[in-house]
């Protein structure tokens, strides 16, 4: 018999430790990937997210703290607002209504679709030309770093989105 028989080490350790062993020991949440935030409080920081160029993060944690506690609710915590940045729903808009070169880089879409902002960035730098290019740069920041999240970027559009962020300090 070895020093080192795993087997019997196992049951040995089953013994001790009896059903505990089996179970896991933690049961899962009930709601885990549901958001968990007062509504109010996501409305509050979505508006605060909503501008056309990035604010500085201190200003934004300001902003939303402060219009938090006017309204009466807990203020979210730094790490919260980062992660609402990354899955907060950016507007969609109309595949009719954007224009011409938009439209041919949002390939096999039906006019009245609704195209959230952060997918016309991923689209239009991957598939798009230099016009698409230029309106996906210029859509609100929050749709630029949410698309730069995005996988199946390619490898010249990954520096395109990248140049972007870079100059718009996103």
């Amino acid at each position: 018999m070895s020093a080192f028989d795993l087997q019997q080490s196992l049951d040995r350790a089953r013994k001790r430790l009896g059903a505990a062993s089996e179970r896991p020991f933690r049961a899962p949440r009930s709601d885990r990937g549901a958001l968990r935030l007062d509504p109010r409080i996501v409305a509050c920081v979505a508006g605060a997210l909503s501008e056309q160029e990035r604010p500085p993060v201190r200003a934004l944690l300001d902003r939303i703290w402060r219009e938090c506690r006017a309204a009466g609710l807990p203020p979210p915590s730094r790490a919260t607002v980062y992660k609402l940045m990354d899955h907060l729903p950016t507007p969609s808009r109309r595949a009719g209504d954007l224009p011409a070169p938009v439209r041919a880089a949002l390939y096999n879409l039906a006019p009245e679709s609704l195209v959230p902002e952060s997918r016309i960035v991923f689209y239009c730098l991957n598939h798009g030309d230099l016009r698409a290019a230029s309106y996906a740069a210029g859509l609100p920041w929050l749709a630029i770093r949410q698309a730069l999240r995005l996988p199946g970027w390619r490898e010249r559009s990954r520096g395109l989105i990248e140049a972007i962020a870079l100059v718009r300090r996103i």
